[in-house]
């Protein structure tokens, strides 16, 4: 195998985006697609994180409030606002983010374990910390974005 192929192996490739100051990325493996924001049909007894639904092609796709999981504070929803349409534990959910920046590759050197000092929003969610150039990318663990019991509220609401 050449060095190439090796140094291939040890890469991950990331979608990257921002809620508020801070930038989060998720593995592009589980990305589905990212969309611009459109309506969203709200599902009554649902956990508050959950704004509700949307219909994506004729699949009923539940949206989720990322700042409202992480416990941030609101914001309004902005031009550069997205869905970015991701699959959690083999169900297809869409996350509402401040707006996506870039697809990027990291090197498991530029990947370490996530202090305990990164952020008190969302830490169980986070699996490690990306070392860029003059930045921080906070990698989420998207499987953990849901607990089996929300997982199973929103199977049987939707």
């Amino acid at each position: 195998m050449s060095t190439e192929e090796k140094k291939g192996l040890k890469q991950q490739q990331l979608v990257s985006f921002r809620l508020g100051v801070e930038e989060y990325g998720v593995s592009i493996m589980k990305v589905q697609e990212i969309i611009r924001m459109q309506e969203i049909t709200k599902v009554p007894q649902m956990p508050d994180f959950i704004e509700g639904i949307i219909n994506l092609r004729g699949n009923v796709i539940p949206i989720i409030d990322l700042r409202k999981r992480f416990g941030l504070s609101c914001a309004e929803k902005t031009i550069d606002s997205r869905i970015v349409v991701v699959s959690v534990r083999e169900r297809i959910v869409g996350i509402i983010v401040d707006g996506v920046s870039e697809v990027l590759r990291l090197s498991e050197e530029q990947i370490e374990p996530p202090p305990p000092a990164v952020s008190t929003a969302g830490r169980e969610y986070i699996k490690g910390v990306g070392k860029l150039e003059k930045r921080l990318l906070i990698l989420l663990d998207i499987d953990k974005i849901l607990s089996s019991e929300e997982h199973n509220v929103i199977e049987s609401a939707i």
